[in-house]
């Protein structure tokens, strides 16, 4: 019988990145060992057993909640692209998409998992900026590009200047190796702990944009300004 450590399974409006605003159901892996400083779900760090489920009762999950009107699935974290974790993602991706459903999967940007992303829909893929203390390999990213740039977005949170430099770096070094790419680079300012919304830093980071040419998107997490940068499951 084939498990899964899953932290939880919840229906949402997507609120972040290219597709804001389309509701979809969250399968959320429990487990990472990625360890960013500033990540809002370290409750999913912890390989726990206590959170095995069953492929069928994710699959149970997702269709209740689903009612036949939502066919897009996010796949995201903890780390679902954990090596521990693939064997059981495969069998869940080729389940949900028996079922006709379109997947999305959330990657760290510290590997590429070609079983994976060959075979959901669309990736998208983190770089990791200095505040996260955490490195996307600029060359792993190329090679991300080269393979799967039809079906991904690259998506970076902002702190600081230092984290928007970092990024606008990666991107002209993809641009330099003349690789024909329309991929979308979306940048959301971070809150800190403790923000309702961190204005300023969005305009500044809209700014950034506006001085280095707005190479990037700049979109925010519409999730935690309708509640707030704690809830859960929204």
């Amino acid at each position: 019988m084939t498990t899964l450590l899953i932290n939880s399974v919840y229906r949402a409006t997507e609120g972040e990145g290219i597709h804001i605003g389309i509701p979809q159901i969250f399968v959320r892996f429990q487990g990472c060992h990625i360890g960013c400083v500033n990540c809002d779900t370290k409750e999913t760090w912890d390989f726990d057993p206590a959170f095995t489920k069953s492929l069928d009762e994710v699959m149970e999950s997702v269709e209740v909640l689903s009612q036949d009107l939502i066919k897009r699935v996010s796949i995201t974290g903890g780390d679902p692209l954990h090596p521990s974790h693939i064997p059981s993602l495969i069998e869940l991706i080729k389940e949900l998409k028996a079922r006709n459903y379109f997947i999305n999967i959330e990657a760290a940007g510290t590997r590429v998992v070609k079983e994976v992303f060959d075979l959901v829909d669309f990736i998208s893929y983190d770089f990791k900026t200095p505040s996260t203390q955490v490195k996307t390999s600029k060359e792993l990213l190329l090679k991300f590009l080269e393979d799967y740039s039809h079906k991904a977005q690259i998506k970076a949170v902002i702190a600081d200047k230092k984290d928007f430099e970092s990024t606008y770096d990666a991107f002209h070094f993809v641009k330099s190796q003349k690789m024909e790419t329309q991929v979308a680079w979306c940048l959301t300012p971070c809150y800190e702990p403790g923000e309702v919304f961190p204005m300023n830093r969005f305009q500044q980071v809209i700014q950034m944009n506006e001085a280095f040419g707005l190479p990037f998107r700049v979109i925010g997490q519409q999730h935690k300004w309708a509640y707030g940068p704690s809830d859960r499951l929204v």
